[in-house]
C-alpha cells in the first residue's frame, strides 16, 4: 500500500468517526495533510472509486458500501440519464441528474448510489463507471440552424451536434454510423461521421444500418465459406448411412412458405391398426455437417439466429449449408434426424424415439396450396401434385386438430399477434403492408412442431442429460395486476386471475371471454405483455404459455443455434453413449447455447421490430393526407396510438383534436371534457396520415372527420 493509499484509509476511518459526513478542509485538517493539491488527488482518488462523494457545499460523504448497486445507462436527455438497476426487484429505472453522471454514458455499466425516492420515482448518482461501451451509433444527420447534428438511432434523445470537418461528406437527411466523443473537461457530447450507409429516406439503407447498430454481421468469413463449400460439394457416402433409418420409400414431404429456400423440417404420418398415429418429424440433420470448435460451429453460436427482413434473410449458416445441403429438396437425398412419434387415437403422446435417417422427400408442399387442398378449391394440377402424400396429409390434418383440442384442454393460449407481411417493388421500396394470415395448414404444422419439441425436451429428462429448454415462467403477479386494472376499466370479468399464482388455462378463459369483440386485439397485446420473456435455460421449468412441463427447440437447426445445440447432445444419446459421459462433455456447452441463444434472439428481435418500423413508414409515406379508419391500440397522456387494418399503427397527439379539453385517466381512456367524448382502446377511430420518417420509423396520424 502506498502512501496516498495509507491517506485514504485514514480518511475513510475519520469520516466513518465522524458520521459519514464532513466539510473538507475539517477533513484535511484532522488528517494531517498539509499540501491541499495532494489532498484533493487523494480525495479524487476516492470519488473515483466511489468510497466519498463531494458536495456542492464542500462536504464530504462517506458511501455505505452495502447501499451500492450495479446499473446500466439506458436513456440519456440534455440534463439527465436514467439507469436499470441490475439483479434488483425494482422496477422504475433510476433518474440521474446530469451532475451526477461523473461522466457515464448511454450503455455503460456504473455503480450508483440511490439517494431519493419519492413520488415522480427513484434518483440516483454514479459513483464510478464500471465498465465503459464503445460510443458509436448509427443515425441520421438534421439541421440544427446552421450547423449539422445526429439524430441518433440509440437512446441518446437530443440531437448531438456534429462539427463540420467530422461529417465525412455526409448530407442533411442521410443515415450514418458516427462515434461519439466529449472534450476534456466539458460533458457536452459530439459526433464524428465514420460512415455513410445513404439516405435515410430509403428503409433499405436504414435496415443495412439497423444490422450494424445491432452488430449483427451481414457477411461470413472468407474460412467459413470455404468450409461450408467443401461441405456442400461432398455427396453422402456409405459410412454416413451407417446405422441410419432408411426412410427414402416413405411418404414424406415438407410444407413451407412459396418463398422459403432453408427446407429443415419434413413430416410423415399415418394411421395405426390401434386406431391412433404414426408421427415422423423428420429434421436436417445440421450437427452431423456442423462438427465442435469448427469455424462454421463457432459462427453459428456468435449468431445464434437467422434474421428476417422484409428484403432479406441473414442466415446462421452459409448458403451453401442453409439452403443447399441442409434443405430438404423434394427428390433430393437427405441426411435427417427424425422424431417417430406413436400417439393413441386422442391425440396423446404414447412413445416416443429420435434416430439418424436419411429420406427423400416426396413433395415440396406450400401452405397456401395445401391450404387449397383442405378447403377443396385446389385445381386439377394442384391434386395431382399431393396425390403421392394425400393420405399422409389428411392423417397429419387429423392429428393436428386432436393435437389442437388437447392443448386447448390443458389451456395452451391463442394470443393474437398482427405479423405484417411486407411487399416490395423491384428497387426494393415498399409498396404494400398486410397482416401475415395464418390458415389451416400453417396451424397443422405448428402443432405437429410442438409436439416434436415436447418429446425432445421428455427424452433429455428421462435419459438426465444437459440440454437446452425453451421456458416460459410464471408470470410476475405485479403484471397480472395490472392486466387486471385493465379488464376492469373495459368491462370484463377477470375473476380466474384474480387469484394467487393463475394457471395458464385461466388466462386462456379471458381470451376467450374476449374472442370476436373490440377488445380481442388489446387485451390479447396486454396479455401478451404480461407474460414472462420465453428464453432457453437448462433448467426444465416448463413453458407456461403453453401450459407445457417439457418443452425445447429441436425443429429448426438450420436457423436457430439452440436446436443445433440440442441435436447433438441428442446424436450422442442416439449413438449410444451413456448420460455421464454426455453430462461430462456437454453441460458446460449447454449453458453456453442457452445462455448466448437467449441474448441474440433478444438482438435479432430487436433489429427486426426496427426494420418493420422503417418499412412500414416508406409505405404509409406513399398515402400522406389519405383517411383509414383504425383502432385505438395504445392511450397515453401525449395521445392515442391507432392500428390499421393493414398492421400500419401511427400516434395521434391529443391536441391534434381541435376544440376539446381531454384529461387522461391513467389507464386506457382520454376524456373530453366539453363533449363528454371518450378516446379509449379497442375504439374505432378515423385517421388522416399527416407524416412517416423512415429512418426513425415514426408515423404520425391527424384526427378525421367523420364520414
Amino acid at each position: 500500500m502506498n502512501r496516498n493509499q495509507q491517506f485514504a484509509k485514514e480518511m475513510e476511518e475519520l469520516l466513518r468517526r465522524f458520521g459519514g459526513n464532513m466539510r473538507d478542509r475539517d477533513l484535511q485538517q484532522i488528517a494531517g495533510i498539509r499540501d491541499k493539491r495532494k489532498f484533493y488527488q487523494i480525495l479524487d482518488d476516492m470519488k473515483a472509486e466511489g468510497m466519498v462523494i463531494l458536495e456542492r457545499d464542500h462536504r464530504v460523504k462517506l458511501v455505505d458500501a452495502s447501499e451500492k448497486q450495479t446499473a446500466v445507462i439506458v436513456s440519456l436527455s440534455r440534463g439527465f440519464a436514467f439507469a436499470r438497476l441490475e439483479d434488483s426487484e425494482e422496477t422504475q429505472d433510476l433518474f440521474i441528474h446530469g451532475s451526477n453522471l461523473n461522466g457515464a454514458l448511454l450503455g455503460d455499466r456504473v455503480e450508483v448510489l440511490p439517494v431519493m425516492d419519492d413520488p415522480r420515482g427513484p434518483s440516483g448518482r454514479v459513483l464510478k463507471i464500471l465498465e465503459k461501451k464503445e460510443q458509436r451509433t448509427t443515425g441520421t444527420v438534421v439541421r440544427d440552424g446552421v450547423y449539422f447534428a445526429l439524430r441518433a438511432d440509440c437512446a441518446i434523445r437530443y440531437d448531438i451536434s456534429i462539427m463540420d470537418r467530422e461529417l465525412l461528406g455526409a448530407k442533411e437527411g442521410d443515415k450514418v454510423m458516427a462515434e461519439l466523443y466529449t472534450r476534456p473537461g466539458r460533458d457536452r457530447l459530439y459526433a464524428k461521421v465514420v460512415k455513410i450507409y445513404g439516405k435515410g429516406s430509403s428503409a433499405k439503407v436504414c435496415a443495412d444500418a439497423i444490422l450494424e447498430q445491432n452488430n449483427i454481421p451481414a457477411r461470413f468469413p472468407e474460412e467459413v465459406l470455404a468450409e461450408a463449400e467443401k461441405i456442400g460439394s461432398t455427396p453422402i457416402s456409405e459410412e454416413d448411412l451407417k446405422g441410419r433409418l432408411d426412410l427414402r420409400d416413405i411418404a414424406i414431404f415438407t410444407i413451407d412458405s412459396a418463398s422459403a429456400k432453408d427446407l429443415d423440417d419434413a413430416i410423415s404420418v399415418s394411421r395405426t391398426r390401434s386406431g391412433g398415429y404414426k408421427l415422423g418429424v423428420h429434421i436436417a440433420d445440421v450437427s452431423h455437417y456442423i462438427k465442435e470448435g469448427t469455424a462454421l460451429d463457432e459462427e453459428a453460436i456468435s449468431r445464434g439466429t437467422s434474421v428476417y427482413f422484409a428484403d432479406r434473410v441473414v442466415p446462421m449458416l452459409p448458403e451453401a449449408l442453409s439452403n443447399g445441403v441442409c434443405s430438404l429438396n423434394a427428390g433430393e437425398d437427405k441426411l435427417t434426424f427424425s422424431a417417430i412419434i406413436h400417439l393413441d387415437g386422442e391425440g396423446n403422446m404414447e412413445k416416443y424415439e429420435f434416430r439418424k435417417s436419411i429420406i427423400r422427400s416426396k413433395v415440396r408442399g406450400v401452405y397456401s396450396e395445401v391450404n387449397e387442398i383442405f378447403d377443396k378449391t385446389a385445381s386439377k394440377e394442384l391434386r395431382e401434385k399431393y396425390a403421392p402424400v394425400i393420405r399422409g396429409l389428411n392423417a397429419a390434418r387429423e392429428l393436428a386438430n386432436l393435437l389442437k383440442e388437447r392443448a386447448k384442454e390443458r389451456g395452451n393460449m391463442d394470443l393474437e399477434s398482427v405479423e405484417p407481411y411486407f411487399t416490395l417493388d423491384e428497387n426494393g421500396v415498399c409498396i404494400d403492408v398486410q397482416p401475415r394470415v395464418s390458415g389451416e395448414a400453417e396451424q397443422m404444422i405448428e402443432q405437429l412442431m410442438v409436439c416434436a419439441n415436447q418429446a425432445a425436451a421428455k427424452l433429455a429428462q428421462d435419459k438426465g442429460v444437459p440440454f437446452v429448454y425453451r421456458i416460459h415462467g410464471q408470470p410476475e403477479q405485479r403484471r397480472v395486476d395490472s392486466l387486471v386494472e385493465l379488464l376492469d376499466a373495459l368491462g370484463i370479468s377477470a375473476k380466474e386471475i384474480r387469484k394467487g399464482e393463475p394457471q395458464a388455462k385461466d388466462f386462456a378463459v379471458i381470451l376467450d371471454r374476449v374472442k370476436d369483440t373490440p377488445a380481442q386485439r388489446v387485451v390479447s397485446h396486454q396479455l401478451l405483455r404480461t407474460m414472462d420473456k420465453a428464453r432457453y435455460s437448462t433448467e426444465p421449468i416448463g413453458h407456461f404459455g403453453l401450459a407445457l412441463a417439457d418443452y425445447s427447440h429441436f425443429t429448426s437447426p438450420i436457423r436457430r443455434y439452440p436446436d443445433t445445440a440440442i441435436h447433438r447432445i441428442l446424436s450422442a444419446l442416439a449413438a449410444g453413449e451413456k448420460p455421464e459421459e454426455i453430462t461430462r462433455h456437454y453441460a458446460a456447452f449447454a449453458q453456453t447455447a442457452a445462455e448466448e441463444s437467449s441474448r441474440l434472439e433478444v438482438r435479432a428481435m430487436t433489429a427486426e421490430r426496427s426494420a418493420e418500423d422503417c418499412y412500414m413508414a416508406e409505405y404509409i409515406r406513399g398515402h400522406i393526407g389519405e383517411r383509414f379508419v383504425g383502432i385505438i391500440s395504445g392511450v397515453t397522456q401525449r395521445g392515442v396510438f391507432v392500428q390499421l387494418p393493414s398492421s400500419v399503427e401511427g400516434f395521434v397527439p391529443i391536441d391534434s383534436f381541435e376544440g376539446c379539453r381531454f384529461t387522461f385517466d391513467g389507464m386506457i381512456t382520454q376524456y373530453d371534457e366539453l363533449s363528454h367524448r371518450k378516446l379509449t382502446i379497442g375504439q374505432e377511430l378515423a385517421i388522416r396520415v399527416a407524416a412517416a420518417d423512415v429512418a426513425s420509423g415514426r408515423i404520425d396520424f391527424l384526427p378525421a372527420e367523420e364520414e
